[in-house]
Protein backbone atom coordinates (compact mmCIF):
# COMPACT_ATOMS: atom_id res chain seq x y z
CA UNK A 1 0.00 0.00 0.00
CA UNK A 2 2.87 2.38 0.81
CA UNK A 3 4.33 1.75 -2.63
CA UNK A 4 1.07 2.80 -4.23
CA UNK A 5 1.04 6.11 -2.36
CA UNK A 6 4.69 6.80 -3.19
CA UNK A 7 3.81 6.60 -6.89
CA UNK A 8 1.03 9.22 -6.81
CA UNK A 9 3.24 12.30 -7.32
CA UNK A 10 5.40 10.81 -10.11
CA UNK A 11 2.27 9.60 -11.93
CA UNK A 12 0.69 13.05 -11.70
CA UNK A 13 3.89 14.68 -13.00
CA UNK A 14 4.04 12.22 -15.89
CA UNK A 15 0.39 12.88 -16.76
CA UNK A 16 1.02 16.64 -16.77
CA UNK A 17 4.09 16.18 -18.99
CA UNK A 18 2.18 13.98 -21.45
CA UNK A 19 -0.72 16.45 -21.51
CA UNK A 20 1.70 19.35 -22.13
CA UNK A 21 3.40 17.45 -24.96
CA UNK A 22 0.02 16.64 -26.49
CA UNK A 23 -1.06 20.31 -26.35
CA UNK A 24 2.42 21.48 -27.48
CA UNK A 25 2.92 23.61 -24.35
CA UNK A 26 6.43 24.74 -23.41
CA UNK A 27 6.50 23.38 -19.83
CA UNK A 28 9.71 25.17 -18.83
CA UNK A 29 8.34 28.51 -20.04
CA UNK A 30 5.08 27.92 -18.14
CA UNK A 31 7.06 27.00 -15.02
CA UNK A 32 9.23 30.13 -15.13
CA UNK A 33 6.19 32.32 -15.83
CA UNK A 34 4.41 30.81 -12.81
CA UNK A 35 7.49 31.31 -10.63
CA UNK A 36 7.66 34.96 -11.72
CA UNK A 37 4.00 35.44 -10.79
CA UNK A 38 4.70 33.82 -7.41
CA UNK A 39 7.55 36.22 -6.74
CA UNK A 40 5.31 39.17 -7.61
CA UNK A 41 2.73 37.96 -5.07
CA UNK A 42 5.42 37.58 -2.40
CA UNK A 43 6.61 41.15 -2.99
CA UNK A 44 3.02 42.42 -2.68
CA UNK A 45 2.20 40.62 0.58
CA UNK A 46 5.59 40.84 2.35
CA UNK A 47 5.01 44.27 4.00
CA UNK A 48 1.69 43.13 5.48
CA UNK A 49 3.24 39.92 6.81
CA UNK A 50 6.20 41.76 8.37
CA UNK A 51 3.85 44.22 10.07
CA UNK A 52 1.60 41.39 11.31
CA UNK A 53 4.46 39.35 12.77
CA UNK A 54 6.01 42.44 14.37
CA UNK A 55 2.67 43.27 15.98
CA UNK A 56 2.32 39.74 17.40
CA UNK A 57 5.77 39.81 18.97
CA UNK A 58 5.16 43.28 20.40
CA UNK A 59 1.80 42.19 21.83
CA UNK A 60 3.35 39.21 23.61
CA UNK A 61 6.51 41.00 24.77
CA UNK A 62 4.70 44.05 26.15
CA UNK A 63 2.41 42.02 28.39
CA UNK A 64 -0.69 43.42 26.68
CA UNK A 65 -1.81 39.91 25.77
CA UNK A 66 -1.62 38.81 29.40
CA UNK A 67 -3.51 41.90 30.58
CA UNK A 68 -6.25 41.37 28.00
CA UNK A 69 -6.50 37.71 28.99
CA UNK A 70 -6.92 38.62 32.66
CA UNK A 71 -9.58 41.16 31.77
CA UNK A 72 -11.66 38.66 29.77
CA UNK A 73 -11.32 35.61 32.02
CA UNK A 74 -14.59 36.29 33.93
CA UNK A 75 -16.52 36.53 30.65
CA UNK A 76 -15.03 33.28 29.38
CA UNK A 77 -15.93 31.52 32.64
CA UNK A 78 -19.55 32.64 32.30
CA UNK A 79 -19.95 31.28 28.75
CA UNK A 80 -18.14 28.02 29.50
CA UNK A 81 -14.75 28.56 27.89
CA UNK A 82 -11.87 27.67 30.21
CA UNK A 83 -10.35 31.04 31.23
CA UNK A 84 -6.87 29.53 30.96
CA UNK A 85 -7.29 29.45 27.18
CA UNK A 86 -7.87 33.24 26.94
CA UNK A 87 -4.37 33.97 25.64
CA UNK A 88 -4.83 31.31 22.94
CA UNK A 89 -8.14 32.87 21.91
CA UNK A 90 -6.52 36.27 21.42
CA UNK A 91 -3.37 35.14 19.62
CA UNK A 92 -4.89 32.49 17.28
CA UNK A 93 -6.58 34.93 14.84
CA UNK A 94 -3.27 36.76 14.48
CA UNK A 95 -0.54 34.14 14.37
CA UNK A 96 -0.52 30.39 13.87
CA UNK A 97 2.99 29.91 15.23
CA UNK A 98 2.25 32.17 18.20
CA UNK A 99 -0.94 30.22 18.89
CA UNK A 100 0.96 26.94 18.67
CA UNK A 101 3.47 28.24 21.22
CA UNK A 102 0.68 29.39 23.56
CA UNK A 103 -1.18 26.10 23.06
CA UNK A 104 1.99 24.15 23.86
CA UNK A 105 2.45 26.17 27.05
CA UNK A 106 -1.15 25.48 28.08
CA UNK A 107 -0.83 21.75 27.38
CA UNK A 108 2.52 21.58 29.18
CA UNK A 109 1.11 23.41 32.21
CA UNK A 110 -2.23 21.59 32.54
CA UNK A 111 -1.48 18.29 30.82
CA UNK A 112 -2.68 16.86 27.51
CA UNK A 113 -5.49 14.84 29.12
CA UNK A 114 -6.89 17.71 31.17
CA UNK A 115 -10.05 19.51 30.13
CA UNK A 116 -8.01 22.68 29.55
CA UNK A 117 -5.33 20.89 27.51
CA UNK A 118 -7.89 19.12 25.35
CA UNK A 119 -9.85 22.34 24.85
CA UNK A 120 -6.69 24.17 23.76
CA UNK A 121 -5.84 21.39 21.30
CA UNK A 122 -9.32 21.39 19.77
CA UNK A 123 -9.31 25.20 19.60
CA UNK A 124 -6.04 25.11 17.66
CA UNK A 125 -7.62 22.81 15.09
CA UNK A 126 -11.02 24.51 14.96
CA UNK A 127 -10.08 28.06 14.08
CA UNK A 128 -8.04 29.97 11.53
CA UNK A 129 -5.35 32.64 11.59
CA UNK A 130 -7.78 35.26 10.36
CA UNK A 131 -5.50 38.28 10.02
CA UNK A 132 -2.72 36.26 8.42
CA UNK A 133 -5.14 34.82 5.84
CA UNK A 134 -6.60 38.25 5.12
CA UNK A 135 -3.12 39.75 4.76
CA UNK A 136 -2.01 37.02 2.38
CA UNK A 137 -5.09 36.51 0.23
CA UNK A 138 -6.46 40.03 0.15
CA UNK A 139 -2.92 41.40 -0.32
CA UNK A 140 -2.24 38.97 -3.16
CA UNK A 141 -5.15 40.29 -5.20
CA UNK A 142 -4.75 43.92 -4.12
CA UNK A 143 -7.91 44.32 -2.03
CA UNK A 144 -7.48 47.22 0.39
CA UNK A 145 -10.99 47.44 1.91
CA UNK A 146 -11.99 44.20 3.59
CA UNK A 147 -15.52 45.45 4.43
CA UNK A 148 -17.24 42.73 6.45
CA UNK A 149 -14.61 40.03 6.00
CA UNK A 150 -12.78 40.71 9.28
CA UNK A 151 -15.86 40.98 11.54
CA UNK A 152 -17.40 37.89 9.92
CA UNK A 153 -14.16 35.92 10.25
CA UNK A 154 -13.72 36.96 13.89
CA UNK A 155 -17.31 35.89 14.63
CA UNK A 156 -16.53 32.55 13.00
CA UNK A 157 -13.36 32.25 15.09
CA UNK A 158 -15.22 32.99 18.32
CA UNK A 159 -17.91 30.48 17.35
CA UNK A 160 -15.14 27.94 16.73
CA UNK A 161 -13.64 28.61 20.17
CA UNK A 162 -17.02 28.32 21.87
CA UNK A 163 -18.03 25.14 20.03
CA UNK A 164 -14.59 23.58 20.62
CA UNK A 165 -14.98 24.19 24.34
CA UNK A 166 -18.54 22.85 24.32
CA UNK A 167 -17.58 19.75 22.33
CA UNK A 168 -14.69 18.91 24.67
CA UNK A 169 -16.96 19.29 27.71
CA UNK A 170 -19.69 17.14 26.15
CA UNK A 171 -17.36 14.40 24.95
CA UNK A 172 -14.89 14.17 27.83
CA UNK A 173 -17.11 14.99 30.81
CA UNK A 174 -19.94 12.64 29.87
Amino acid sequence: MNTLFSLVVPVILCCVAVFALHKKIDVFDALTFGALDGLKVIVKILPALVALLTGVYMLRASGALDALSLLCKPFFSIIGIPPETASLIFIRPISGSGALAVGSEIIRQYGPDSLIGRTAAVMLGSTETTFYIIAVYFGAVGIKKTRYAIPAALCADFTGFFVASLAVRLIFQA
